[in-house]
């Protein structure tokens, strides 16, 4: 039997994860800061394969981020939209067949262009992902011990002496109890509460300047889930780290996010300061996803729903992607592709009707 996730002794049902909460993090806001990651008009794009007179098809088509130095920046929206694709290309994880297009720029660095030896080089140093299941993350036939000083070895030059202290130093930074016993752990003996601290450890023990995090509560339950965000606030308050954080649930983004940018159909239709983005939608697909969380309306309101699905194909679809589902469509929307338009500074929204009902 596994080890089981410490509750703090404070924890009781007042710590369930809520659908939208206010910031509680202490940290300082990035205002102003320089940018840390610079995406500019990203595409990914995959041949079909024995149907050479098609275009390509393209799941992300245009993305433009930018994340301050010891920001968090929530990538938000439903399966398909491209939140994972843009997070492996920022890391160089994307299949072989891929074709990569624009420009994704780390501290200045332009990643598109490094031969892949040394984009290969920077992942677990400069830059870190936590996985979404850490469970099928981490090898079964390793300790958890051998897997953090492996990446500690490769990228801090360091002995193994060195490494091992780092290992239990990491391993308890992060919360976990007994941090030796846990080292000397295989991945399935340990929770998943203590499997995913254990991943956001080794996430962090290269010093990363960006940390990507991949639904990185999805497969857990809401007490545990609730931990590991509170413990990426503190990670982030004490070490100052810059993270993407991709997720489908605005609960989270509303807890520990700096600022928002929501996806749909492969691009960015709205980004800006999450509690403006939270509390004045301008997209019609973000109050559409706000419309579907619970608590957010009168007791015993029935929840909205979004009728129909991200299109599969977006790149081939005329018009706004989503105005085959949009309760707002008007004519010129089937026929005119919105551009992102400036709402105030740091705000923007891609939709023709604007933002009327929106910012204000």
């Amino acid at each position: 039997m596994g080890s089981q996730e410490r509750p703090s002794p404070a924890t009781g049902p007042q710590d369930a994860l809520p659908a939208v909460s206010d910031h509680t993090d202490p940290a300082p806001r990035p205002s102003g800061r320089r940018p840390l990651l610079e995406v500019s008009g990203l595409t990914v794009s995959f041949p079909r394969p024995g149907r050479p007179e098609l275009p390509p098809a393209q799941p992300v088509r245009g993305v433009d981020l930018r994340v301050s130095q010891g920001e968090i920046l929530g990538v938000v929206g439903e399966t398909g939209c491209g939140k994972t694709l843009t997070g492996m290309a920022i890391l160089g994880l994307l299949p072989a067949h891929a074709r990569l297009g624009g420009s994704i720029r780390l501290d200045g660095t332009e990643l598109t262009r490094l031969p892949p030896r040394e984009r290969a080089a920077l992942r677990g140093g400069s830059v870190s992902l936590v996985f979404q299941n850490p469970a099928t993350a981490f090898n079964p036939v390793f300790s958890i011990g051998d897997q953090l000083r492996r990446v500690a070895r490769r990228h801090l030059a360091i002995g193994r002496r060195e490494a091992d202290v780092l290992v239990l130093d990491r391993l308890g930074r992060v919360g976990l109890p007994d941090p030796r016993r846990v080292a000397r752990a295989y991945p399935h003996e340990l929770s998943g509460g203590m499997l995913q601290r254990a991943m956001i450890a080794m996430a962090l023990i290269g010093g990363p300047r960006l940390l990507v995090l991949d639904e990185p509560t999805t497969a857990l339950d809401v007490t545990v889930a609730r931990h590991i965000l509170r413990l990426l606030l503190d990670l982030r308050h004490e070490t100052g780290f810059t993270a993407l954080l991709i997720t489908h649930n605005l609960g989270v983004v509303g807890d520990v996010c700096d600022s928002t940018a929501v996806m749909y159909a492969g691009r960015v239709v709205e980004h800006g300061p999450t509690q403006d983005v939270l509390s004045h939608p301008a997209h019609p697909y973000t109050r559409g996803l706000l419309g579907a969380l619970p608590g957010r309306g009168a007791p015993r309101q029935p929840l909205t729903a979004i009728a129909g699905t991200v299109p599969p194909d977006p790149a081939q679809v005329r018009g706004c992607a989503f105005a085959d589902r949009c309760p707002e469509v008007m004519d010129i929307c089937r026929t005119t592709d919105p551009r992102p338009t400036e709402l105030a500074p740091g705000r923007q929204a891609a939709c023709l009707r604007g933002a009327e009902e929106g910012v204000s």
